[in-house]
């Protein structure tokens, strides 16, 4: 047996500064305290590790639900060769989110106390319920994976027979939190400013995650793309543009009829703070994605799809952080920076997240068999000189 060399570049240069700073802020995080190693307060307790760690990675691994629904439930086979990569960013950042939230929590060791000590009128109990039944769904659906590799067919074949019963209740499960990340913050009306708070969060929130789903798949499939040197899918993501034109297109009128009906639609015009970030956020997962995907040629192009799920995803994380941020600084009378430490550590599972999903698609089968592009050749027989003749599949 060979080791296999590694060889060092740029960014894995990257990677390992980005894990020793991590590492050491989680040593200053759990020896000193979120004091020690946050910017936090009693008047600004959720900050960056809530607002992205938790909050946008818990819509940004909503491309599981999505293609799951659409393949098993809504019979979209041709999208079936996505589902395996999907599967596992979805499980994997369902991962990181429960592994970032122990940094956030003040008694990390206590997560578990939900488990018995219920309190089913609250709506964290209820996200906190459906993120860990969706985690284990996503773990039975990504197992076959795990199964085949280690030819284990008892077990694949028993998975597969409730395949159906897990789609439908992870479907229902990420319904029921995606929903309700957005219903944390209906008790705060005259905390949070006027162009985040709605009485449709719920609905915005669901949406966007759909529409973030879709970006993802985009963007997984093109990096998987480059770096694996595997053929890129492009009929599968022109088709996910598509969609995705759909639920832009929705959302952004949702967004405008609300601003209207709730008479703050004037505000869009007031030069300030809260206006800037709110223009940001909207021409990023909206009015340029939907632009862009107007022309053909973008919409046909990888590259063109590429652009318009990156801006997507840039759109719809920033509207994440508004809402845990930028919109109830005003209320709370302060800005918040978040400390060196809070952003390495947030750092550190993103490139932690990149990392895995390599790791992993390089030893499980996660992407389907390439079909060969070359001819096989079939050994001559009979008089000597003779041509070979190409054999075709199926031959």
């Amino acid at each position: 047996m060979t080791v296999p060399k590694i060889r060092f570049t740029f960014w894995k240069g990257v990677f390992l500064v980005i894990m020793l700073a991590g590492v050491y802020a989680t040593y200053v995080r759990f020896r000193y305290g979120l004091g020690a190693s946050t910017n936090l307060s009693d008047q600004f307790p959720w900050g960056l590790w809530i607002g992205f760690d938790v909050m946008c990675g818990v819509m940004l691994a909503a491309g599981g639900f999505t293609l799951t629904a659409a393949v098993e439930i809504f019979n979209i086979k041709r999208w079936h060769s996505i589902m395996r990569p999907t599967i596992l960013t979805a499980f994997m950042g369902y991962l990181l989110v429960c592994a970032a939230l122990m940094y956030d929590l003040g008694l990390p060791w206590n997560i578990w106390h939900p488990l018995i000590m219920r309190n089913p009128h609250s709506v964290m109990f209820e996200v906190a319920y459906c993120v860990m039944l969706y985690t284990t769904v996503l773990a039975l659906e990504f197992s076959p994976i795990v199964f085949e590799r280690l030819g284990w067919h008892r077990a694949l074949k028993a998975v597969r027979s409730v395949m159906i019963v897990l789609v439908i209740l992870g479907v229902l499960l990420s319904t029921l939190h995606q929903s309700s990340l957005g219903t944390l913050y209906l008790i705060m009306p005259n905390k949070l400013h006027a162009f985040w708070y709605s009485p449709l969060l719920p609905v915005f929130f669901f949406i966007s995650a759909i529409a973030v789903g879709l970006a993802m798949i985009i963007f997984e499939s093109s990096m998987s793309s480059k770096y694996f040197g595997r053929e890129l899918e492009l009929p599968i993501l022109r088709d996910m543009g598509r969609v995705l034109v759909v639920v832009l297109a929705i959302y952004g009128i949702l967004r405008f009829e609300d601003l209207l009906h709730r008479g703050v639609l004037h505000l869009v015009f007031v030069p300030g703070y809260e206006q800037g970030f709110f223009l940001l956020e909207i021409f990023l997962s909206v009015l340029i994605p939907l632009a862009l995907l107007m022309f053909p040629k973008v919409r046909n192009s990888a590259q063109g799809l590429y652009l318009v799920a990156v801006l997507t995803l840039l759109g719809f994380v920033t509207n994440r952080l508004n809402i845990a941020i930028t919109g109830v600084e005003s209320a709370v009378g302060a800005r918040y920076t978040p400390k060196w430490t809070e952003v390495v550590i947030t750092a550190m599972f993103v490139a932690l997240g990149f990392a895995i999903f390599g790791f992993v698609a390089r030893f499980l089968p996660i992407f389907p068999e390439e079909k060969a592009h070359m001819p096989a050749i079939r050994k001559p027989q009979g008089v000597r000189g003779e041509i070979p003749v190409p054999v075709h599949a199926g031959d």
